[in-house]
């Protein structure tokens, strides 16, 4: 019989169960997960699942897409994070420069993207060789979706695959400017709440639609600072104080960062971390760069805690002048 897998047509043997053929392509069946004509098929049930002429199989994995104090924890849906800054996994040259530049980094949650498994070549190398999901939190994001429907069925796979019920979700307008579609993320998150997902959500820096997503139930809003993989740091850093002091769930600036200054104004304005990838990966040095801005994120927000002194138009000197003798109004 013939049936369609991750897009191509395939003829297999019949009767043909889902375990049967995740052996025959030689695919350990705990590291993937399985989708039967837009179901998610569940793991514990893959020998009782027959396959039949005609269908639609897809079978997924996470690919690319440190522990620092819990003094001052980042806490999102209940679990504290020593870290505040998150990163992504996806446009290094190759896992090996994503786990070095992950480690220098701090972080310990990491985005990763779910793709589809090359089943070609059953033993090629995976995210979670490099970077052990015991020791780092996946979140699951939903990159690439311009849709709701294909949003929700990504995350439902990822769930799958891995158990995680904390994810990231995008859904974007356009492929040049990538900017968020709101109405579509409105209709996914819902969706994704209804169903135990507890959604950090990538959306515009509108206070309003931010309070929105507050009021639905998700667990974080992360507006943008700028266009993905722009690099122009921060545009407008009002609406994002706005949105941060009429928040009561976690802050954090997703997208737009270029390098450490924009990751250390973020966290000055008060946003409880930053997520950034391309300001990173896509840097001469990697693992330099991701270095810099786990100091920068933390020297932020040290300034935030610290109470910065007010703007002043005129100079106010650091040393007393009273009792100097520049400073003496004293006559013969």
């Amino acid at each position: 019989m013939k049936i369609t897998l991750n897009g191509e047509i395939k003829n297999i043997a019949e009767p043909t169960t889902i375990i049967e053929l995740l052996q025959g392509l030689k695919l350990d069946p705990n590291r993937v997960a399985v989708e039967r004509n837009l179901e998610v098929a569940k793991r514990g049930s893959f020998h009782e699942i027959p396959l039949a002429d005609g269908d639609t199989i897809e079978i997924v994995h996470f690919i690319g897409g440190g522990q620092e104090t819990l003094d001052d924890p980042l806490v999102v849906a209940g679990r504290s994070f020593g870290s505040r800054l998150l990163v992504g996994t996806g446009k290094y040259k190759d896992f090996e420069e994503t786990q070095r530049a992950i480690v220098a980094s701090g972080a310990e949650i990491v985005t990763v993207a779910v793709r589809r498994v090359n089943v070609s070549d059953p033993n090629a190398p995976m995210l979670t060789d490099y970077l052990d999901p015991k020791q780092y939190t996946y979140l699951p994001n939903t990159a690439g979706c311009f849709s709701a429907d294909d949003a929700v069925r990504t995350l439902r796979l990822a769930r799958e695959a891995g158990g995680w019920n904390l994810v990231k979700l995008e859904v974007l307008s356009d492929p040049k400017y990538l900017w968020p579609n709101n109405p579509e993320t409105i209709k996914a998150a819902e969706l994704l709440i209804r169903d135990g997902f507890h959604v950090m959500v990538y959306t515009t820096d509108d206070p309003y639609i931010c309070k929105l997503f507050e009021e639905m139930g998700c667990v974080a809003v992360m507006p943008l600072a700028a266009p993905i993989g722009s690099g122009l740091g921060v545009r407008n850093p009002y609406t994002i104080r706005i949105i941060i002091e009429q928040a009561k769930i976690p802050v954090l600036v997703d997208a737009g960062v270029g390098t450490a200054s924009d990751a250390a104004i973020a966290m000055e304005l008060g946003c409880d971390g930053v997520l950034m990838n391309t300001a990173i990966a896509g840097a001469k040095d990697p693992i330099r760069m991701a270095r810099a801005m786990r100091f920068a994120v933390q020297a932020g927000r040290d300034a935030f805690l610290s109470g910065r002194i007010p703007k002043k138009l005129y100079a106010t000197a650091s040393s007393p002048l009273d009792g100097t003798f520049f400073g003496s109004n004293e006559h013969d």
